[in-house]
């Protein structure tokens, strides 16, 4: 097998204000464009799969098959292994992995997911082109990334539009692409894969509730987590600066009309057979 070479920075980390958001995350709520593909028999791959809970997901709904966890970060897999025994989930199991070398054969998976991850890796492409590779022929390549300039939220308040520009300058110096949503599709067309469907989907946040969650995480994140120490170390930000971005964020949450809105894109790659 090829050696990993994964050589992108994850901006985000995993401080709890982050692992706080990728466990909300469900198959419902964050790969519904999938769901419909799915059979109870299928072998699926969850590469970058955090704390498990989508993967989970997965796993429960194909009870006859089975499903394989992989992340770079081997600290966050206890989580994932804890979520799976909670559910009593039997048919899933977790290994660390670097999606640009997977150590699986040729065809090992009917199924080959990916949330988040792209915009996170230093060659999107070729880490396609190896979902790919591991994927069986008329199998399905799978793939779901926000889009940081697409997002878009009301009223206007002075400091988001500040941390938006921090937060893509900071993501590209470390080897990501903060606008993967968008590219998806054509990064798939470069990987080979020739039968692609591209669709978009939202997270919004609005109700009080959401707004509180939403701008807690985020305000958090800025001042406390991985992001924050890159943007001070890279020479893009002051710790004064994060902690006046940290406080737009609580200013937005406190707004009652108070929106935003999150895009992704999405591609469902049937590989030729």
């Amino acid at each position: 097998m090829p050696k990993a070479r994964e050589t992108a920075v994850y901006t985000h980390g995993h401080h709890e204000s982050v692992l706080r958001s990728h466990t909300w995350r469900t198959a419902e709520n964050s790969a519904a464009y999938l769901l419909g593909s799915l059979r109870p028999r299928l072998r699926v791959l969850d590469v970058g799969c955090g704390p498990g809970t989508i993967t989970a997901d997965l796993a429960a709904l194909v009870p006859e098959g089975r499903v394989t966890g992989v992340d770079r970060a081997e600290g966050v897999l206890d989580r994932a292994r804890a979520t799976a025994r909670e559910r009593g989930l039997t048919n899933v199991e977790f290994a660390v992995a670097d999606v640009h070398a997977l150590e699986y054969g040729d065809g090992t998976f009917d199924v080959v997911h990916a949330h988040q991850v792209l915009q996170h890796v230093g060659d999107p492409v070729g880490a396609l082109r190896e979902m790919a590779r591991v994927t069986r022929p008329g199998g399905i390549v799978a793939a779901r990334d926000s889009d940081y300039a697409a997002m878009t939220w009301f009223p206007q308040v002075p400091g988001l539009d500040a941390w938006l520009d921090l937060y893509r300058r900071v993501a590209r110096a470390g080897g990501g692409e903060p606008d993967a949503g968008r590219r998806l599709k054509a990064w798939a067309r470069q990987a080979g894969l020739t039968e692609v469907t591209a669709t978009s989907s939202t997270w919004t946040y609005t109700t009080p509730e959401e707004r509180r969650w939403w701008s807690d995480l985020w305000a958090e994140r800025t001042v406390a987590s991985s992001y924050a120490r890159l943007a001070v170390d890279g020479g893009h930000a002051t710790e004064e600066q994060l902690a006046e971005i940290a406080e737009a964020w609580r200013e937005w949450g406190r707004q009652e009309d108070g929106f935003f809105a999150v895009l992704h894109g999405e591609i469902l790659c049937r590989k030729n057979m």
